[in-house]
């Protein structure tokens, strides 16, 4: 009820030339919307999770939108400098995708190229170099395939359970145990992936299919290497996807993905993404410690030359926004409107 009443308000305003007045003004001319996106779809991805995967027709519209609404679109860098020089064009965005999906390959950077929009990839280099599926999230998403089904633990991890997946709730328990299962056993990632291959045939999918279409894989190092290539900034996100409260393993992190990053694209990478948009304050020496020069989060909002740099806000666009959800989010009126939990922010 409270987004359908949110959205009738946004199309009043929008047809009342409020959402022009706005994208107009000074306010707005003064702020930085950074878009943060996941995957594009293959498949089906998009109805497993819609929070992580978008339709490639719904990211098309999206570009469309950006085009129709007179956005200006900057590589992170520039837009990061002019927002702090006081110095935006009108409407300024700044896309960014994060982890580095195999499908941005293929789904997502030929939609970004046919419309000139330059991109930044926060890469995760630990499953770009091992390619095969990420060990969670395609271990949700086989739970998810086989959702009418029963899974018998018996024959997957050895309780002598059985679990019906016909329900989310379940499929999440059922997550859980296999996660914890791995995790008490310290499975490598070359015996988690044989874990996947038993609960793939147990449900009855088809997993030398999901392999062979790439699902649920990252970037492989020619598809990286390529990209960069042909102007994708490819900048930091962990090599693990973990965030180690302890200095000397986080910067391990950093200095593990910086270094196949400089390998692959031949740049040193000074930008930086949270994984999962856990951020704490005890994290922000270590970055400049890095020579990190900023760092997205998941918090909502548009990016002001007041930000911390290394705390800067996105709009993690999904496929549940709607259109004009999306165009308040551009014209910064939206930002007034928003709703949701928000994450707290560091201060320093």
């Amino acid at each position: 009820m409270l987004k359908k009443f949110k959205q009738t308000a946004l199309e009043v305003l929008k047809t009342g030339g409020v959402f022009q007045f706005m994208g107009d003004s000074r306010w707005r001319q003064r702020r930085l919307l950074i878009l943060g996106y996941h995957g594009i779809s293959l498949t089906d991805e998009h109805e497993w999770d819609y929070r992580l995967y978008m339709s490639p027709t719904v990211f098309r519209e999206r570009l469309e939108l950006l085009k129709k609404s007179g956005c200006t679109v900057l590589p992170l860098a520039e837009g990061l400098e002019r927002m702090y020089k006081n110095d935006l064009p009108e409407k300024a965005i700044v896309i960014t995708f994060d982890d580095g999906t195999a499908d941005f390959y293929t789904q997502a950077f030929p939609l970004l190229s046919e419309f000139q929009f330059p991109v930044t990839l926060y890469l995760t280099t630990f499953y770009s170099q091992y390619n095969r599926p990420v060990f969670d999230v395609a271990c949700s998403y086989l739970l998810w395939k086989g959702r009418d089904k029963s899974l018998r633990f018996k024959t997957l991890i050895g309780e002598d359970v059985n679990v019906d997946l016909s329900s989310e709730q379940s499929r999440i328990h059922s997550l859980k145990k296999i996660q914890a299962y791995a995790g008490k056993n310290e499975f490598s990632a070359e015996e988690k992936d044989v874990l996947l291959g038993h609960l793939a045939n147990q449900l009855k999918v088809d997993y030398d299919q999901l392999l062979a279409r790439r699902n649920l894989h990252l970037l492989n190092p020619r598809e990286v290497k390529a990209l960069a290539a042909q102007g994708v900034d490819v900048q930091l996100h962990t090599h693990r996807h973990r965030m180690p409260r302890n200095r000397e393993l986080f910067l391990r992190e950093l200095e593990d993905n910086r270094k196949i990053v400089h390998d692959l694209t031949g740049a040193k990478a000074s930008h930086f993404c949270y994984p999962s948009g856990v951020y704490d304050s005890i994290f922000l020496p270590w970055l400049r410690e890095a020579g990190i020069e900023s760092a997205t989060t998941c918090d909502l909002g548009l990016a002001t030359v007041g930000e911390n740099p290394l705390a800067l806000p996105r709009l993690l666009d999904i496929s549940s926004l709607s259109a004009v959800e999306f165009t308040g989010w551009l014209s910064g009126l939206a930002v007034a409107l928003k709703t949701g939990r928000k994450a707290a922010r560091i201060t320093n």
